[in-house]
């Protein structure tokens, strides 16, 4: 096992929005959903003292033009301390964006399923679990 490289001193919901404007598009949503998109993107900052804040965000939503849509987002912030060995560019860039989000990526799941599950759907699953290790190599390769 591989020594973790930073810790974790904080996460939290930065942000969390479920809109369905009215009733009509509840229901039609309620018969396209299963066509809706996860999209995931992660971005960070520096903040002093080898501290970094990491924000995860998840949307679940419709690509067709349809004119009733849901929206379903979440921003997940992680507040990490990177060890002062790190000084690589591309090792702190899969801490960023490979190894924290995996870590924290059940919690988050979890949160923006109930909110999903809240706002009418709860038959919504998400069936593949997000590959960040994946998602980096494709990136950088």
């Amino acid at each position: 096992m591989m020594t973790e490289k930073f810790k974790i001193l904080g996460k939290y919901i930065k942000d969390m929005s479920s809109e369905t404007p009215d009733i009509e598009t509840f229901l039609f949503v309620k018969d396209n959903i299963s066509k809706y998109q996860l999209d995931i993107d992660i971005t960070s900052k520096a903040l002093k003292n080898k501290l970094i804040e990491i924000n995860t965000t998840l949307k679940f939503q419709d690509k067709e033009p349809n004119e009733k849509k849901s929206h379903y987002e979440i921003i997940y912030a992680t507040i990490i301390k990177v060890d002062d060995e790190v000084k690589d560019k591309k090792e702190l860039e899969k801490i960023i964006l490979c190894d924290v989000p995996t870590k924290i990526y059940p919690d988050l799941e979890n949160s923006f399923l109930n909110l999903i599950h809240n706002s009418g759907h709860p038959e919504i699953k998400m069936e593949k679990k997000i590959d960040f290790n994946k998602l980096y190599n494709e990136r950088f390769n």
